[in-house]
């Protein structure tokens, strides 16, 4: 029983190891064919690997430890086999530590409402896209989206904005599933729960250029009382980005790019810079960018570092979409994210910088299973 527990447990290791490799390469601006033909061959590996290295090498990883020490038979697969075991040992305390970890002191409080969308229109808004089917399934939990108000004390946040609100919305995907009637629902609902004074929308629009029709009815409803700012995903970067630039800026948004704009907020100076990166270039040019509070729409939550470098305090994200599937105890899987499964959602404080990594609405692969869907809506505090 013993040895076949501890090729079970490498067998875990050697998923985790290939999670990583995918992670990481998924963060880079590889052409998505590259990136689909990596991720079946890390299914299969993880798959038919193990089983045909028992087969060929064998089972008892303790006796082929001895024997490759003794003679040096099998010696490579072997020190990868006992790598795979500590492999599966980080996997586990890195899963617990992430259970274990606090909520950030910058966040005063944070509720939930969850909603059936599904029910509330009378009907499950599969659509006509190609993952209909997998979106109708009982178990998937892509129409259970959650409305969260999240209260932020953020440092160095100018105390005239002291309960300045902002609409975070992000990674619609749109791709025929979910329909259009699922995302005008949202859309009613955003705005029925009080018109924000900043709205942000952080990339990923579309994943099919048939549907960049919807951009106009479906977002059009949204206002604001100060400004919207949009920047792209990297679902975008493999459409017609431009179209998608110029149908979110006949909406009246500062689609702010690779960029900054200055906006005056209150009678205070509010820095909106955009970082479409690594998928865009180049990144964001501050030479010249005025003293002001720096507010920082990133896609990916991986500029994290290029953030703090450069003193912003706020920074909004999504991309990472809470992993989608997200497996009791363990968590989320697989995170396209240079950090693999460290910012896949919430939010995190790494001075100066207070970062907010929203779930997103959607995905192309529509499934969501024990991650549900967001929409974030942030009252800030000044400390």
């Amino acid at each position: 029983m013993a040895p076949l527990f501890l090729f079970l447990f490498a067998w875990i290791g050697h998923g985790y190891l290939l999670m990583l490799v995918l992670n990481v390469t998924y963060s880079y601006p590889f052409h998505r064919k590259f990136l689909k033909a990596l991720r079946q061959v890390c299914g299969l590996l993880l798959i038919a690997g193990p089983p045909v290295f028992g087969a060929q090498i064998g089972f008892d990883l303790l006796e082929l430890g001895r024997a490759s020490l003794a003679d040096g038979s099998w010696l490579a697969p072997v020190t990868y086999a006992w790598a795979c075991v500590l492999a599966g040992v980080a996997f586990f305390v890195v899963s617990v530590a992430r259970l274990l970890r606090s909520r950030p002191a910058v966040v005063l409080d944070e509720q939930t409402e969850s909603v059936d969308v599904a029910k509330e229109l009378g009907q499950r808004p599969v659509g006509d896209g190609k993952y209909r089917r997998v979106a109708d399934l009982a178990v998937n939990d892509l129409f259970q989206v959650e409305f969260t108000t999240l209260t932020l004390a953020v440092p160095g946040l100018p105390r005239v904005w002291d309960g300045l609100t902002i609409l975070q919305l992000g990674d619609l995907h749109f791709y025929g599933t979910p329909g259009r009637d699922y995302f005008d629902f949202i859309v009613r609902r955003c705005m029925a729960n009080g018109v924000p004074d900043l709205l942000v929308l952080d990339g990923d629009v579309i994943d099919d250029g048939k549907y960049i029709d919807w951009i106009e009815p479906v977002l059009g409803p949204l206002r604001w009382k100060v400004a919207a700012l949009a920047i792209l995903g990297n679902h975008d970067w493999w459409q017609d980005f431009a179209a998608v630039r110029e149908r979110l800026s006949a909406l009246g948004m500062r689609v702010i790019s690779n960029r900054w704009e200055a906006l005056d907020v209150r009678g205070e100076q509010l820095i909106a810079i955009g970082h479409e990166g690594p998928w865009f270039r180049p990144p964001p040019d501050l030479a010249g960018c005025p003293d002001g509070f720096r507010l920082l729409v990133s896609h990916t939550p991986d500029n994290i570092r290029w953030a703090r470098r450069n003193n912003c305090r706020l920074m909004l994200s999504g991309h990472t979409h809470g992993g989608q599937i997200r497996v009791p105890v363990f968590g989320s899987l697989f995170v396209p994210s240079r950090f693999s499964r460290r910012y896949d959602m919430g939010t995190f404080h790494e001075p100066p910088t207070v970062l907010h990594v929203n779930r997103g609405l959607s995905g192309k692969e529509a499934i969501r299973f024990r991650c549900r869907p967001q929409v974030t809506r942030i009252i800030l505090r000044a400390p």
